[in-house]
């Protein structure tokens, strides 16, 4: 009687052992799965409020230089009281009405020495050196021209939200390069490789060579900056105040500010900087993070 007491307890040991191997197991799985991945955003800087309704950020690597498009109240109405800000690099003003004469300027681009803005139904050049637009280019049928990409070779893409189409720049002749079902909401853009990625409700991506289009996912709430941060993995934002990071098959909320009603609207990652600029539209200002993990 007394053996089968002592077999009932060894075995009743092993068990206990092997329930709590698993238990730490699945403790050590779930830690990683909540946190192995996550990142967060670190403030750097912020301008304060002087901005005036900030739509977009660019910066130029070359120049050392924050653009900054400011509509300046009503993103869809030809006012012409749009501008762009200068900023240095630690988000002091270096000159607030850099260049003026445009309405309400939205995303932005350089291509050897020209910034590309795009302003409600035209593409505005302006040549850096001398501070001052050069050239504009109508599109007759937009509505609602929003980012804006530039290629290698000089080929410049602007999203059309409303009209959800893609226009291009190219040879000194602008007009429509995508015109397809799958791209209502289009805004974000970024291309790299021969590739444009798009941003809307999804992420997607075209060859700029065949124009296939594949969806790399569907769950993105409206993407308004598109970006790749220093490690490759994508970084976008939603206009109503949300910022995601996409490492992967890993998608993690870094920012919602939503509740407070402040909004991210194009953001720009300055990889030599190695900080995520932050228009906040409404909110007035430029906020530049570090993203951490």
């Amino acid at each position: 009687m007394i053996i089968v007491l002592l077999k009932w307890i060894e075995l009743n040991l092993k068990i206990t052992e092997m329930n709590l191997k698993k238990t730490i197991l699945a403790v050590f799985i779930l830690f990683f799965s909540l946190y192995g991945y996550s990142q967060k955003l670190v403030e750097v800087w912020r301008t304060g409020p002087t901005m005036q309704t900030p739509e977009s950020v660019y910066y130029d690597a070359d120049l050392d230089v924050i653009f900054v498009a400011n509509i300046n109240e009503n993103p869809s109405e030809k006012d012409g009281n749009g501008y762009i800000t200068q900023l240095n690099p630690d988000g002091t003003v270096k000159e607030m009405k850099w260049v003026t004469g445009l309405s309400a300027p939205k995303g932005m681009a350089i291509f050897e020495g020209k910034l590309y803005v795009s302003d409600i139904d035209e593409l505005v050049e302006i040549d850096i050196s001398k501070k001052q637009i050069v050239k504009r280019y109508p599109a007759p049928e937009s509505i609602f021209l929003n980012d804006v990409a530039a290629c290698k070779n000089g080929n410049i893409f602007v999203s059309d939200t409303r009209t959800g189409k893609i226009h291009i720049l190219e040879d000194g002749i602008f007009s429509v390069w995508m015109d397809n079902d799958e791209l209502s909401d289009v805004n974000g853009l970024y291309t790299e490789n021969g590739q444009l990625y798009i941003g809307s409700q999804k992420l997607q991506v075209a060859d700029l060579k065949t124009k296939e289009l594949k969806t790399l996912r569907s769950d993105c709430n409206g993407i308004d900056g598109l970006e790749k941060d220093n490690k490759d993995n994508f970084v976008f934002s939603n206009w109503a105040g949300r910022i995601y990071y996409l490492d992967g098959d890993q998608l993690t909320k870094l920012w919602d500010s939503t509740a407070e009603k402040i909004n991210t609207a194009d953001v720009f990652f300055a990889k030599k900087l190695d900080l995520l600029l932050v228009p906040t539209f409404f909110d007035n200002q430029v906020v530049a993070y570090r993203i951490e993990k």
